[in-house]
């Protein structure tokens, strides 16, 4: 069995936004490498492209939700764009769907 990975590629688009896209799983194996790379991230709004993550679970929304909780304690945005089918699943069933703010699509997430 593969192990699990999680690529994560920044992408900033000027006025403060910084877009990273998110591959793989985001899982127990994972949600460690994801903290230490976007807890740092400094930018006013962050936005988080979910369309390439084919796995989430409990351990994945609670990284997501230390992150957003970091960046609320420091006055910046967070977003999740772009959930896939399981993912969207998984925080509906967790009821973090009003907390976190989700968009359809990058570009909505992103105005």
């Amino acid at each position: 069995m593969q192990p699990a990975t999680l690529d994560i590629e920044q992408q900033s688009s000027g006025n403060g936004l910084l877009i990273a896209r998110l591959k793989g799983k985001l899982s127990l194996e994972t949600v460690s490498g994801f903290l230490q790379q976007l807890r740092p991230v400094d930018s006013a709004k962050l936005v988080l492209d979910m369309s390439g993550v084919s796995y989430m679970d409990s351990a994945g929304v609670g990284a997501l939700v230390q992150i957003f909780v970091h960046r609320r304690g420091k006055s910046q945005s967070f977003a999740l764009a772009a959930l896939t089918q399981q993912g969207n699943a998984v925080m509906q069933v967790s009821g973090l769907v009003k907390l976190l703010p989700n968009f359809p699509t990058v570009d909505e997430a992103s105005a």
